[in-house]
This record gives structure tokens, sequence and C-alpha cells, in this order.
């Protein structure tokens, strides 16, 4: 008996989805709700569970593939976990070219066997690779038999390619006593290689090589990222305003209680949570900067959602943490981390990245001084928080002297609609936001 995996309906309004990686081959045993592969939406990438355990009998929609919601897109049989008779061909056909260099056939049949053998060799490769990988292969003097394929069927992909190009440079400088520089902890500089851990709560992700001079086709996520960007800049009138804060008193408090916080509440203490809540009591004296135009008229919203944006390695996502206006200070911290993991580990459900009244972003995070974030529709906008770093500060006494002292200060920027939000009610806001941090006063639980 068999049980369909099916295309699903990731959310009332998403009528397709786009198949991006199969998580096992056809033979392979598999557990109920176990990940068995991703799909992109208009929404989110997800990891799609098992529907029951068995083996993975039939893959019916290859990777690439978009169909509608519901789309049989594969079958799993109840069996022993025996290899279906469709995928016994494909693992024959790779076996006489692993095994005929260790045994030598006798004459006669090595005669008989020559011209056939050499022609099923050439379609292998063929039915295995795309133009692209026989070109690299060809450049590199590679015998395609010799690289394991993790494609639909055994397919060798480009970055099958590349990592086996990657592999034999790193045996040879072994081999020659050189050292290198180790794939893990790359040279100032270089993109992380196929090695490279992206967390430390995630099997490594390849970073897809690429060969100067080619044309890369678009994901699904990148192509809506494009398409949204564009029209929020022809929808929005954006302005954006910056603001230095000191940040010293934060980074203090948080110095001294990130041990004893993250031993009492199994959460880390991060600076995210203290922009989040300074925001949200600014959102709160200021509720044109979380409203958003509908038609002719402005929609005041009754709460406060946080939109949280994620960098993702293969793009970018913004869940959305509700009703954030009715969460103390330990709720955030566990609603930002919450989100974050899941968003890195496509566990999002397309629910949870909608409803956004107001969005907050971090370049900071990579060394950004500050940026210029556009705005995330239907929000009229978003606030933008710069690194943190040590600077030469003129601050002033309760005595009103003057003197210079090292200070931990950060950027916030603000993206606004100028079409509904004015200059001096924005200003106003991040004046508030400011004050607020500089000033801390909160018991952060």
């Amino acid at each position: 008996m068999a049980t369909d995996i099916v295309m699903p309906q990731m959310g009332e309004s998403i009528v397709e989805g786009t198949i991006t990686k199969w998580l096992k081959k056809p033979g392979d045993k598999i557990q109920r709700d176990e990940p068995l592969f991703e799909i992109s939406t208009d929404k989110v990438d997800a990891e799609i569970p098992a529907p029951a355990s068995g083996v993975l009998q039939e893959i019916k929609v290859s990777e690439g593939t978009t169909v509608q919601v519901n789309t049989v897109v594969g079958t799993i049989s109840d069996g022993d976990g025996a290899v279906p008779a469709k995928a016994a061909p494909a693992e024959k056909k790779s076996a006489p070219a692993a095994a005929a260099p260790k045994t030598e056939p006798r004459p006669a049949a090595k005669a008989e066997q020559a011209a056939p053998a050499a022609q099923v060799h050439e379609d292998d490769e063929h039915a295995r690779s795309s133009p692209l990988v026989r070109k690299i292969a060809r450049e590199h003097n590679i015998n395609l038999s010799q690289v394991e394929g993790t494609g639909l069927g055994g397919r060798i992909t480009k970055q099958d390619i590349q990592a086996f190009i990657e592999g034999q440079s790193g045996a040879s400088s072994r081999e020659s006593g050189g050292t290198g520089v180790s794939p893990v902890q790359p040279s100032e500089g270089a993109r992380p290689t196929i090695q490279a851990a992206s967390g430390p709560a995630q099997a490594p992700r390849p970073t897809p090589a690429v060969i100067p001079g080619d044309l890369v086709p678009m994901t699904n996520m990148r192509r809506i990222i494009a398409q949204r960007m564009i029209e929020s800049r022809r929808t929005s009138a954006h302005v954006h305003c910056m603001f230095e804060v000191d940040m010293t008193r934060i980074v203090n408090l948080r110095n001294k209680l990130k041990s004893s916080f993250e031993q009492r509440n199994g959460a880390r203490l991060t600076f995210m949570p203290f922009f989040v809540r300074a925001a949200i009591i600014g959102l709160q004296q200021f509720p044109i900067v979380n409203a958003s135009i509908e038609g002719d008229g402005i929609r005041y919203h009754r709460h406060v959602n946080v939109g949280i944006a994620v960098a993702l390695d293969w793009g970018l996502i913004v869940p959305v943490l509700k009703n954030a206006d009715e969460l103390n200070f330990l709720g955030l911290q566990r609603g930002i981390t919450d989100l974050g993991e899941r968003a890195r580990g496509k566990k999002l459900k397309p629910e949870e990245v909608e409803g956004s009244t107001f969005t907050v972003t971090n370049p900071g995070q990579f060394g950004a001084v500050f940026g210029l974030p556009i705005i995330n529709q239907p929000n009229s906008a978003i606030m933008g928080v710069g690194g943190i770093t040590k600077m030469p500060l003129v601050v002033t006494d309760k005595d009103g002297a003057d003197s210079i002292a090292i200070r931990s200060v950060v950027h916030l920027t603000l993206g606004y609609d100028h079409r509904i939000i004015d200059g001096a009610v924005a200003d106003q806001f991040m004046a508030f936001v400011k004050k607020t941090l500089e000033g801390w006063s909160e018991d952060v639980g």
C-alpha cells in the first residue's frame, strides 16, 4: 500500500509552491514527520515532513518545479526498505563504472563489452549531469564517474562538481605538505566554502559556487524579494532620519545580568528586545507610525505587531511577533529568539510572516554603522539598528559641566512613508525611542 505525498496548502492565499530540494532519495527509509523535502512559496520557505513511515517509492515532481497545492509529488510505500523496481536500473547502471577498474575481465568478455561499456558510460554521464557540469569537468580533466551526485536520481549538480574540485585541491595541498587556509575558517574577504557551518544549531549549508560569467536563475525567494522591494519603492514616499543613541547604560546592564538571565530564564539576553521594547513604547505615544494606508483612509492598528527581519543564508524573511505590546521584556526576548531560530530552520508558518504593523531590522550585526532600509509593506515605517561601537562623546554631568568620555553608541534610523508621517512626527518618535534607551529603567526579568 502506498501513501501519496502532496504539495501542502501553506495558508489560504497560497495556491502553489516550488520544490527546492528533496532530502531523501527513492529507496530511502523514512519515518513519519521526518523532513522529506523543502518548498518555497510567496510567503515562506519550509521543510515538509513525511506524512507516513515507510520507503520513498517514487519522486514525481523534480527539484525546481512549481505545482499547484494538493498535487501529488511523490509516494511512500510501507515496504521493508527494498529499493523499488523503478530505481534499480539507475543503481545497476552506475555499478559497472565503479567496479570496472578493480577487476580484470577475461579477454573474450573484455573484447565483447568494450564498445557497449563506453557507450553506456557516455550515456550515463549525459543522463546524470548538465552541459555546464560536463564543461566544468572537461576544463578540470575530471571523470564524472568519480563524482557523487546529490541531485534527483543521483544527478550531478554544479555544487557537486565544485565540491569535488575543492576536495581535490585540499588533498593536493595536504600531500604536498602545504597548510593553506582551513575551509571552516576562511581568510579575510573570502566566501565561506561548502564546509562552513551557518550556525551552531544547523547542519552546514553549501554556499552556491558560481563561475564568473555565469547567468544563474534567481531562486523563488529572491524573485519575491526583488518584486516586493520595487513595489515598496513605488508605493511609499520614502524618507529617512538618523539618531545617535548612547547605549552605555544598557550595555553595562546587559554585561551585568546576561549570565544570571540565561540561567534563570533559559534564554540568551540580547540587545534586540531593548530596541523592540523602546519602539513599542514610542509607537504607543505616536500611533500614526504604527498605522497603514487603506485606500483613502488610515488604519490605526489596535496592537503592535513587530516584524523582525531575519537574514538567512539563502535570502531574507520577516517573521512577525504578534501583539508585542502585550509582552513583557522576557516575552519579547523569547519571542524574538524563537522566530529567528524557526526562520533559519524553515519551520515558520505562513501566518507568522503576515500582519506586521512596524518592522525592525538589524544591519549592525554585520558591522554596518547604520542602514537606510526599505519599508516593509503595508507598514508605514521601519527602524534600522546599526552596530554598537565605542566612541568619544561630550557628556554633561548634573552640574552642567562638559567632559569627553568613551561611550557605547548606536545609530538608529527610521525609514517612513511621508504620505502619512510628517518629518516632525518621525523625529519626535525617534527622540522618544532615544530617551527611552538612554534612560532605561525597566526590569528585564
